[in-house]
C-alpha cells in the first residue's frame, strides 16, 4: 500500500501572496475563498475480450470567488501562479461592485478523517489490474453458457484541494475513489438482456478488485441478464408499488433530494419552498442527508467551502425540518451552511448538493410488506430517471421488477417506468421496513452542468397509487 502523494499548499503558490489576492477579491464581499485543486485519475475498460479504453487524467488548478448578495464572481484557471491569480482577481472583483458587504465568519474546523489518504492508483500494479479484468471476463464466460459479452471496468482517482479564506484559515483534504463495474449481456432463442453490477467508495482498489468482491457483482450481473430473459411486459396502469432497499433510495434522492437543496427553496422554485415546518411526507418517514459515514462515495470530510460535513436531518417524521445549504445561500435565508457546498472541480462554483441522501428504516417486515401488496410491482433495480424540480415530477425506469398478485411474487417484468410526483410520493407511503440499506456505492448526481458522487439508501417501502408505464394494458 502506497501513501497519497499530498502536495501541500505552499508546494503549490506562496501562502502570503495568495491571501493578499484573496484578501484584496473580498474587500467589501460577504464571502469568498480560493479553492486549489490537483486531481488523478485513471479508468480501464475491459469489453468483448479485450482492452478497449486505458486512460490516465492529471489536471490541476484554482478557482477564486467573490460573493456579494446574490451575485458571485468567479476566474478560474489551470495555470497556479501568482500573476494568474492576480489576472483572476480582476474577474471576480466584478461580483463586489462598490461592496459594502461583511464577511460571514469561517467555517468551523474539524479533525474528522472520514476516509483513508491510500492513493488508489498507485496501489495495485497496472498488470493486476489487467489480469483481474481477464478473470472476471473468464470467470463469466465460464459460468454460463448463454453469456456474449461482459464488459468489466476499474475506475480510480485521487482528490487533493486545498480552501484558503481571507481570515487565512486553510483547509486541506485527500479523497480517494474507487469503483468496479460488471455488466454482461446473455443470449437465448435470439433474445438478448443484460444485467448490471457496481460498487466503490473512498477506499483503495485492493478493497475492490480481491476475488471474493469482484465474483459476487460477477454473479450479481449474470443474476439480472438472466431475471430478464424471462421477463413479461411490464402492465401499464395506477398501482401500489413496493420498493426494495439500498438503490432504490436513488428515486428519493432524485424526487425529493434535489428539491430540498437551498437554492431551489430560497428562489421558490421547489415544491417544497416555504413549507418548514409543515407535513410533506407520511408518519414514520425520515430523511437525511449525511456527508460524515466513514469511506462511502458520497461522503466528504469537509465541503468545497470547507465546511465540515455534517449529518443533516431533512425530514424527521414526516415533518421538513431542513435544508441542505451552501454558505451563500444559507446566509441568504438567515441559516447555517450544512457542509452541502459542493463543486465538480476547480472550473465550477460551489451550489448545494447532496451528499449520502437515505430514509430511515421502520418497523414493518419486509416480507409482509410485499405479502400486503395486493395488485401491483416490487421493484428492486432502477436505471435512468428524469425528474422536473419545480413541479417535482419523475420518470424513473425500472432495471428489475416483479409483478405482484394478492401478496404473491410472480413473473419478473421489463420495460416499466415509474411515474409520479415527489410530494405526492412521500405522502402515499404506506409501510416502512426495517431493512435500511445504502446503495453499493454507484452514484453520480448531475446539476446544472456539475456532476459529483454521491450516495442513496432506503428501506422496502410501499407507496400508493403510482403511475406504472409499460407495455401491456393492464386490464383490471
Amino acid at each position: 500500500m502506497t501513501d497519497a502523494p499530498f502536495r501541500p499548499f505552499e508546494t503549490m503558490i506562496d501562502r502570503e501572496a495568495a491571501l493578499e489576492i484573496v484578501r484584496e477579491a473580498v474587500a467589501g464581499a460577504d464571502d469568498g475563498e480560493l479553492f486549489l485543486e490537483r486531481r488523478r485519475s485513471e479508468g480501464l475498460v475491459f469489453d468483448d475480450g479485450r482492452i478497449r479504453t486505458a486512460s490516465y487524467d492529471a489536471a490541476e488548478g484554482f478557482g477564486l470567488r467573490a460573493v456579494r448578495g446574490e451575485v458571485a464572481g468567479y476566474a478560474h484557471s489551470t495555470e497556479i501562479t501568482e500573476a494568474a491569480l492576480r489576472r483572476a482577481l480582476e474577474t471576480s472583483r466584478l461580483a463586489v461592485g462598490a461592496g459594502g458587504g461583511t464577511l460571514g465568519a469561517a467555517p468551523k474546523g474539524t479533525n474528522a478523517r472520514l476516509y483513508t489518504d491510500v492513493d488508489p492508483l498507485d496501489e495495485i500494479a497496472f498488470p493486476a489490474k489487467i489480469d483481474t479484468l481477464k478473470e472476471i471476463d473468464a470467470f463469466l464466460r465460464g459460468l454460463d453458457p448463454r453469456v456474449v459479452q461482459v464488459t468489466a471496468t476499474i475506475a480510480a482517482s485521487l482528490q487533493e484541494v486545498h480552501i484558503l479564506r481571507p481570515e487565512d484559515s486553510l483547509v486541506s483534504d485527500t479523497r480517494p475513489m474507487s469503483r468496479v463495474t460488471v455488466s454482461v449481456i446473455v443470449e437465448e432463442n435470439g433474445q438478448r438482456e443484460q444485467g448490471s453490477a457496481s460498487g466503490g467508495g473512498r477506499f483503495g482498489l485492493g478493497d475492490l478488485i480481491n476475488r471474493a468482491t469482484w465474483e459476487a457483482k460477477a454473479r450479481e450481473a449474470l443474476r439480472i441478464a438472466l431475471v430478464n430473459l424471462t421477463a413479461e411486459p411490464a402492465p401499464a396502469g395506477v398501482m401500489d408499488v413496493v420498493l426494495g432497499p439500498g438503490w432504490p433510495g436513488i428515486l428519493l434522492h432524485e424526487a425529493v433530494g434535489h428539491g430540498l437543496e437551498g437554492d431551489f427553496n430560497r428562489k421558490g422554485s421547489s415544491a417544497f419552498a416555504g413549507l418548514l415546518g409543515q407535513r410533506i411526507a407520511a408518519p414514520g418517514v425520515t430523511v437525511l442527508d449525511d456527508g460524515t459515514i466513514p469511506d462511502r462515495r458520497g461522503s466528504i470530510t469537509v465541503d468545497d467551502e470547507g465546511t465540515p460535513s455534517n449529518k443533516n436531518v431533512l425530514i424527521e417524521d414526516g415533518i421538513l425540518v431542513g435544508y441542505m445549504q451552501d454558505r451563500q445561500n444559507a446566509r441568504l435565508m438567515g441559516v447555517s451552511p450544512t457542509g452541502n457546498g459542493r463543486r465538480e472541480s476547480f472550473a465550477h462554483a460551489p451550489m448545494p448538493r447532496m451528499t449520502n441522501t437515505y430514509m430511515l428504516g421502520g418497523g414493518a417486515d419486509p416480507g409482509d410488506i410485499v405479502a400486503d401488496l395486493k395488485d401491483g410491482i416490487y421493484a428492486v433495480g432502477f436505471g435512468g430517471g428524469q425528474v422536473d424540480i419545480t413541479s417535482g415530477k419523475f420518470v424513473f425506469s425500472c432495471t428489475e421488477a416483479y409483478r405482484v398478485k394478492d401478496g404473491k411474487v410472480g413473473a419478473p417484468v421489463k420495460g416499466a417506468t415509474l411515474i409520479g410526483d415527489g410530494a405526492t410520493a412521500l405522502q402515499q407511503i404506506r409501510a416502512i421496513g426495517n431493512d435500511m440499506a445504502l446503495d453499493p456505492g454507484m452514484g453520480n448526481c448531475g446539476k446544472a452542468g456539475q456532476w459529483v458522487p454521491v450516495g442513496v439508501g432506503q428501506p422496502t417501502m410501499m407507496i400508493g397509487g403510482l403511475t406504472v408505464g409499460g407495455s401491456a394494458s393492464e386490464k383490471g
